[in-house]
């Protein structure tokens, strides 16, 4: 066999353990462009980013690890779509995504959640994949073994069989209660069953929350605290969907599922990063301030490639992608520590957002918040239709909120979206069957009092 063939069939291996999909930069820009209105560059870079670590897995292995993932820094004020577009890139990927706020974590030595546990909760998340997947693989054989404990329960073996005609009936009602549960005939029925639970030391976990807690301590107490059968009654549909599940953990090989967590974190892992803008700043001597810098100092590592101990074994982070994404208003990217500055290389700049694009955003996606309103209606018998003049005002007001106050970019056409139609919203069950236009003068008169008043539009909008 050539070198070309076995890196191929390398890479193969490489891609279906980790859960990459093999979508094309295009595609994922068409699967975003769904949801998300404008941003074409930021759209095309995460695209890139994400297709990198699909090619990177099919070079010869001695190249794949000198090549390092180009992590992103998305800027833009709030509202404009970055984390939307990390939580609809997240949809789209069978990677590990995981998605955390810089201002959620501290310098070590003080109280709160230290950056390693971005990893923890990584190789978490992967954990949960891996098991996820390779369940679905066994859940025939679970599915047949959870139905033989279902009809043990239904219909428990007589603890004296004395004679060959009691043997026999006692087969011949199994088969037949068989014959029903199969047929669906029992979903209703009550059966009780028994369960296992690993209760946690709560006095301990009390005091050490579990970001806190030493992953090695973690596992040592899950092996060391025994389970414990605890009897539950449920109806026969319940109990089949506990047991099938129970079945198919109990099938799965743990040591695989901790293998492939930390290969397919390490290889394929995605962390999004938001508010890093909010690590930047002069140094302050008190208060939340205190360990601005020093959290900066303690990513850094993080992103740069090190090795983070977890529950599944130690986990390292040289290829796994990071998305920052921050406003600057107050700060600039420059302001970060220089060595941060450098492992963020690809810099993205998002667009505010105009008139036309709230119109767009009002109508075009497919989580539109007209389509939105008129799926809620639906759900009372009531017809309701916004017309182009419509969500035009809307799109006119929002902007104009915006221009006037706190620039809160899309987030202002909730908002605006819930005074139009609240009215409406309140009465739907009494207008069943009934259809109802929302019109540019019905918008302009349900918010006119609003913004005539420069506070009240402030406080409402």
């Amino acid at each position: 066999m050539s070198h070309k063939d076995n890196t191929e069939r390398a890479a193969v291996s490489a891609t279906e353990a980790s859960g990459v999909e093999a979508l094309t930069p295009r595609q994922i820009v068409e699967a975003l462009d769904r949801y998300i209105i404008g941003q074409k560059a930021a759209k095309r870079a995460v695209a890139i980013a994400v297709r990198n670590r699909w090619r990177r897995l099919h070079l010869p292995e001695n190249i794949r690890n000198d090549v390092a993932p180009k992590n992103i820094l998305m800027i833009g004020p709030t509202g404009v779509g970055k984390t939307e577009i990390a939580r609809r890139l997240a949809g789209l990927l069978a990677a590990p995504f995981l998605k955390v706020e810089a201002t959620k974590f501290t310098e070590v030595g003080y109280h709160g959640r230290d950056v390693d546990t971005i990893v923890r909760d990584l190789v978490e998340l992967s954990a949960r994949m891996v098991q996820s997947q390779l369940a679905g693989k066994v859940r025939e054989r679970a599915a047949q073994l959870a139905r033989d404990r279902l009809l043990e329960a239904l219909l428990p073996a007589p603890r004296h069989a004395d004679t060959e005609e009691s043997r026999l009936r006692y087969q011949r009602t199994r088969e037949k209660l068989a014959r029903q549960l199969d047929r669906g005939e029992l979903e209703d029925r009550t059966v009780e069953i028994e369960t296992e639970e690993r209760p946690l030391p709560v006095g301990f976990t009390a005091i050490m929350g579990g970001d806190q807690m030493d992953p090695q301590l973690q596992d040592v107490l899950s092996k060391l605290i025994p389970s414990q059968p605890k009897s539950r009654r449920l109806s026969v549909a319940e109990a089949r969907r506990i047991l099938t599940d129970a079945e198919a953990e109990r099938l799965v090989d743990p040591e695989q599922v901790k293998r492939l967590a930390v290969e397919r974190a390490e290889q394929t892992g995605i962390v999004f990063l938001d508010e890093l803008d909010k690590l930047c700043g002069p140094p302050s001597s008190y208060g939340p301030d205190v360990s601005r810098q020093g959290v900066q100092r303690d990513l850094l590592p993080i992103v740069e490639g090190s090795t983070v101990p977890t529950r599944y074994g130690p986990v390292r982070t040289d290829h796994m992608l990071f998305i920052a994404a921050g406003a600057f208003t107050q700060s600039r990217p420059s302001d970060l520590m220089p060595e941060l500055q450098g492992r963020l290389p690809i810099r993205v700049e998002l667009d505010d957002l105009t008139k036309d694009d709230f119109a767009r955003i009002l109508t075009e996606p497919e989580n539109a918040l007209t389509k939105q309103q008129t799926l809620l209606m639906q759900a009372e018998d009531v017809a309701i239709t916004f017309s182009k003049d419509a969500v035009e005002a809307m799109a006119e007001i929002a902007y104009e909120v915006n221009r006037t106050s706190e620039n809160i970019g899309a987030r202002r056409l909730y908002t605006v979206m819930e005074k139009v139609v609240e009215e409406i919203s309140f009465e739907a069950p009494d207008l069943a069957g009934q259809s109802i236009t929302v019109d540019g003068q019905y918008v302009r008169d349900k918010l006119a009092e609003i913004m005539k008043s420069e506070d009240l539009r402030k406080f409402i909008l």
